[in-house]
This record gives C-alpha cells, structure tokens and sequence, in this order.
C-alpha cells in the first residue's frame, strides 16, 4: 500500500499544531511502513516557520523524523521573509500551490487540518 502523504498548513498557530499532531499520529500509526510525508507551508502560515518560533522544537523533531518541511518562496517574499529568519529544516520551494499539484499527481494523499 501506498502511504506517501502531504499535509498542507496555510494559517494559524492552532493550526500548524493540529498539522504537527496529525503529522505525528501518522507516523505513529504506521511504524514498518516506508513512506513519505510532506508538510507544506504557504500563505500566512509562513509567518510561524521562523527559527525562533514557538513551533521551532517541534518543526526539528519532524526534521529529524524525516519528515520534509517545504515552505512557499512566494509567500516569503509577500510577507518580507529572509532565508535567514527561516528555521533550518525548512526547505524553500518556488510556489506552494504548483507542488500541490505536483505532490498529487505522484500519488500523496492530501490532509488539510
């Protein structure tokens, strides 16, 4: 079975933590299975992945874990953010809307919290 999933965050604080549980109970639940699970981060949400972010523990740990933190160049620029603020397990990609798409066309489950 195919278990690659995408979880999409794009606003608030509760959010992001509702994404970072679901994220967690994921992996918890599916302990010998190989897969691939992406947090993907545009929109206002962008706001919360600073390295200083009271998310900033948590955002390491699912780093750590292997999960792929990928947040919107796009929403970067909207909002004035630098690489530099970015917390380091975040990876810049060019627009969070075409690796949506790009994300479901290879066969990732979409979770939206």
């Amino acid at each position: 079975m195919h278990y690659d999933a995408l979880f999409h965050f794009d606003n608030s604080e509760a959010e992001l933590n509702i994404a970072i549980s679901n994220i967690q109970n994921y992996r918890k639940a599916l302990p010998d299975a190989d897969f691939t699970a992406v947090l993907l981060v545009n929109g206002p949400g962008i706001k919360l992945m600073g390295k200083d972010s009271p998310q900033a523990q948590a955002l390491q740990d699912l780093h750590t874990a292997g999960v792929s933190i990928r947040v919107c160049n796009n929403a970067m620029n909207k909002f004035g953010l630098t690489a530099e603020w970015l917390h380091p397990a975040c990876t810049i990609i060019p627009a969070g809307i075409v690796e949506i798409v790009n994300l479901q066309r290879k066969g990732f489950a979409y979770v939206k919290p």
